[in-house]
Parts: structure tokens; sequence; C-alpha cells
């Protein structure tokens, strides 16, 4: 009988989440193509107004590396209505705060106001869209601005170039081979004229996504969205190229030299298919099994149990056309790079030939679960989520049923996933090493 009432419990427990999370959404577009999505919650009086553009590393000239991380900062140069320097004035002296970011795929610009400053945060983003302030002296202020954050993230923290070097060494068509802060000496060579062009072409309504999420009045915020955004002109349609990469079937092998480090690190890398799709699910939950928590399988192992590594890690790193499953070690006393990497693959191929345990299933959806319900906990998350389910998976109702993609994972599908796209033919080897010190005689 209490066993029976536990269950019970867990039941009710799981359906109160699974009911509390459901969020609530409106969506519909203006005629110049911007998509809008209204998510009202009045618990908290604050609001959010956060724009999506189409735009990232991978849609730049090979040649023009970094511009779209480069727009992420030139856009808060100002606008014709905005002096140059007032953007986080503004926003702060009334009561907000705002940020964006940057990658592949994708551009996001945010502000999180008083919910009676919605009107102030919708009009800024509506200037920012038709009438930014694109010239020489921004340019070159954000230039030096970029260049010092490369400095600062890349070229003088240990271990800055991995995910560069790991790219640059995985894909050999596709955009995502080159780096989201691009290259400096790209960016000195652009003329105003180009990043003039670059706006032009995807700073535009019918390439973005409108959120506003929070402490709203729906008729209100549609009336306010008319005004501010309906009479920026549609831009001329994108025509973007697709890049397909040929299978990898023989091991690649690369060595790096990173003058910030001491100590190197293996890294085996994977080529895996879109975020979007159901094996990059599969593959998240292979990364908690292998290395989410001292509990996981590679840490257990090779940090704790052997003394092998300082450090072990397995993540999905997913993105729009294609994704990286990356496994990485760094070596603990006389450990070589490649004993550690034969460690790593023993686990690896557990998962490919053995089946998990059920116990084991039921902590992986628990865990993704609480995950799930953590990203929707704030009207900030929300939004963010909105955006993305809309415009990177093309389905924005992952909002609420994601998780029960993750639940419906089985035990043979972890083992058939890991079987086919975890194999030693199929991945990069990658030694970062540490650069050798000059001796001087």
């Amino acid at each position: 009988m209490k066993n029976l009432l536990m269950t019970l419990v867990s039941v009710l427990l799981i359906s109160q989440i699974s009911m509390a999370q459901q969020v609530a959404f409106e969506e519909y577009d203006l005629e110049n193509g911007l998509h809008v999505v209204l998510h009202q919650d009045n618990t908290a009086p604050v609001v959010t107004t956060a724009v999506m553009y189409h735009v990232g590393a991978k849609d730049e000239n090979p040649e023009r590396t970094g511009f779209a991380h480069f727009f992420e900062h030139l856009l808060f140069e100002g606008t014709k209505n905005i002096k140059r320097g007032e953007w986080f004035k503004i926003v702060s002296s009334n009561g907000g705060i705002n940020n964006a970011n940057t990658n592949d795929d994708r551009t996001y610009y945010y502000e999180v106001f008083p919910s009676n400053n919605l009107a102030l945060g919708l009009w800024m983003e509506s200037d920012r869209m038709l009438q930014p302030v694109i010239n020489q002296i921004g340019v070159d202020t954000q230039n030096e601005v970029v260049k010092e954050e490369k400095r600062l993230r890349v070229d003088n923290q240990p271990y800055g170039n991995f995910l560069a070097e790991v790219k640059k060494n995985m894909f050999d068509k596709h955009p995502y081979r080159w780096t989201t802060i691009g290259s400096m000496d790209h960016l000195d060579a652009a003329s105003l004229e180009e990043f003039i062009a670059f706006n032009k072409k995807f700073y535009i309504p019918n390439n973005a996504v409108l959120v506003v999420a929070g402490d709203i009045d729906k008729k209100e915020a549609k009336d306010l969205i008319q005004k501010y955004f309906a009479s920026i002109p549609r831009g001329e349609a994108i025509s973007r190229e697709i890049f397909k990469e040929e299978p990898i079937t023989q091991t690649r092998k690369s060595k790096y030299n990173d003058p910030n480090i001491q100590i190197p690190a293996i890294v085996a890398a994977y080529r895996i298919p879109s975020m979007k799709t159901r094996d990059a699910y599969v593959l998240d939950m292979i990364s908690s099994i292998l290395s989410s928590g001292k509990s996981s399988r590679l840490y257990k192992k090779i940090v704790d149990d052997k003394k092998m590594a300082l450090q072990i890690g397995a993540f999905n790193f997913t993105q729009e056309d294609y994704g990286l499953y990356i496994i990485y070690g760094l070596p603990l006393g006389e450990t070589t790079l490649s004993n550690l990497l034969k460690e790593i693959d023993e686990e690896v191929v557990k998962i490919q030939t053995e089946l998990i345990s059920e116990k084991e299933l039921q902590k992986l959806r628990n865990k993704f679960e609480n995950q799930f319900v953590n990203s929707n906990s704030s009207i900030q998350g929300i939004a963010h989520s909105l955006a993305s389910y809309y415009m990177l998976y093309g389905d924005i109702d992952l909002i609420n049923n994601e998780i029960d993609i993750y639940n419906s994972i089985t035990r043979e599908e972890i083992r058939e996933v890991a079987k086919k796209y975890l194999n030693s033919n199929q991945r990069l080897e990658l030694e970062y090493l540490p650069t050798e010190k000059t001796v001087l005689k």
C-alpha cells in the first residue's frame, strides 16, 4: 500500500509539473513578414521584448567572416532617433536591462523592462530595425571592441581555440567551418558599404521574429506592435545556399599548439545531424550518460576510480544544419593521450553494445524533465525559447511538448544511435597541446 501511495503521489507531482509548464502563446504575421509571438504572464510586473534575426556566422562571405557577431555590437551604436552612446543609458534609466548574442545560426536582441515601459522596448527595437546608423565612426569603434573580446575570450584564454580547431577540421564545405567571432583581418578589410549591404540584406522584418512576453495586455501590445513595426518595409527575399557535407568514413587526425596551456587535451569529435532530428535528442541523453555529474560513466571510471584524468566531458553541440558530438579529456600524471582515448572508447562501446538499465533510463528522463521545467521558469527564458523554436526548429509548439520527445526515447534507440554516429572511423582525433617553449642557450 505504501508503494502504491508513493507511485500515485509521483504521478500527481509529474502531472502538476506538466500542467504548470504549459506556455500559452499567440502568434501572427504583419504584412511586412515580421512574425510576432505574444505570451501573457501577469504574475510579475516585467516584460521582455526580443527580436531574433535569422542571420549568423553561416550566412557570411568566406572572405568576410565575423560580420554577424560584429553586427551584434554595431547595432547598439544608435539609430536616427537614438544618439550614439545613448542606447544603454536609455535602458538603464528606465529600469531595464538588455543584451544580445550571436551564434552560427541567428542573432538575438532583448530588453527586460518594468511592464509600464513596454512601449519603450518596442520602439527601440523597431527603430533599430528601421533606421540604424551605420557609419565609419561606429564601425571603427566596434572593430576595437571585437578585437579586445577576441583577445580576452580566444587568443589569451586557455583552450580558447578548442572549438575553432574542431570546426575547421570537421567541415569541408559548410560555413560552420569558421568561428562566430570570425577573422579580424576580414573585418579590417571590409568597407563601410559592405556593412551597410549586410544590414540591408538580413536585418529586415521578414527575416525576424518578435517576441513580447510578460505582464502585458494583448490588445495594447498588438496596437503598439502595429504602431511601431507595421510601417517598416519588407526586405528582399533571402536566398540561402544549402551546403551538404560528405560523410566522414576515415579517422581524421590533427594537432594544435596552444601557448596558454600547460596540460594537453585529447578531443574526439563526430559530425551529427541537425538539432531538429530525433537522433540529436538521443545524443543529448548519451552525453548525460557519459559525463553529466560525478556519477556519470566517464567521470566515475576515469577521474574517480582510475585517476587517469583531471577533467573529462562529452557534450552535444547542436546547430540548425549539422551538429558536433564532442568528447574530451585532460590527462592526469603519466597518462598519455592515446591511453586516455582508449579508456573513453571503452565506455562508448559499452553504450553501443549493451542496453542501459531501466533505472538509468528513468534517471535520464527525470533529469531532462527538470531541465525542461527550468528552461521555462522565467519570462526571459520563455521569450528566448519561443523565438528559437519558431525560427530554428520550425515548430514553436516544442516549448510545451519537447519533453515528450525525450520521454519517448528507448534504451534500444540509445544503443542504436551510439552505433550509428560514435565510431572511430567517423571522427576527428585532435591532440590539443601546449606550445613547446624555446630554451635559450
